[in-house]
């Protein structure tokens, strides 16, 4: 089968597998989602939800965000990797929706990523997660490998392996395919032990060793 036939057969396999995956992040609103992926990087949706669950008690609104002293943000946040500098995108992000979206989070790709902290990740993911809206496809360390393990790219930048997979995926896939790989890589497709044998694409995974 060609790439495009491939990735629909991935996609068919793991919708039955995981028939409601979804973010494994927490969150009430879309600004909720955007803080949340935000403190994401290089931390586990784990760590990050057990921070959230205080901090979206303490601060319901984008203007809380913004009135807060830095200082303050950035201890709520402490056990996060990075708090520091996390914490100043996520005040300055919310300074930046207040004074050019009345406080709302917009719903394209090109205004999100004109935010400070905000890449295409994770505008993909809060398109998708928040809003049902496809734009792009959401890479993440788990969809960069795997994507590379299926023989769906050669690429290793993430803005070319999105490229290579919105090729070949239909649009109304294109934020499902990030949730079931990332899926597939927390309980299967562990990047130091994946388990073949359970896998249900082994067959058509070129790095199987069934």
């Amino acid at each position: 089968m060609d790439k495009s036939e491939k990735v629909l057969e991935i996609i068919k396999r793991l919708k039955k597998k995981y028939p409601n995956v979804r973010t494994a992040l927490n969150f009430n609103t879309p600004f909720d989602l955007l803080v949340a992926t935000i403190l994401s990087a290089q931390t586990t949706d784990a760590n990050v939800n057990k921070v959230t669950e205080k901090l979206f008690k303490k601060y319901k609104k984008v203007e809380d965000y913004a009135k807060v002293s830095l200082e303050e943000l950035q201890n709520d946040i402490k056990s996060i990797n990075y708090y520091k500098n996390k914490g100043k995108y996520i005040q300055d992000l919310a300074n930046h929706l207040l004074e050019r979206f009345n406080g709302e989070v917009p719903k394209t790709i090109d205004e999100l990523v004109s935010l400070p902290g905000v890449g295409r990740k994770t505008a993909n993911i809060v398109l998708w997660n928040a809003f049902g809206i496809n734009e792009g496809i959401a890479v993440d360390t788990h969809v960069k490998r795997i994507a590379k393990l299926l023989g769906l790219t050669e690429n290793t930048d993430p803005n070319k392996i999105e490229e290579d997979l919105m090729k070949i995926t239909p649009n109304e896939f294109w934020g499902d395919i990030t949730n079931l790989l990332i899926m597939l890589g927390r309980e299967i497709c562990k990047a130091k032990s994946p388990n073949h044998k359970i896998c249900p694409l082994n067959d058509i995974c070129p790095s199987s060793n069934l």
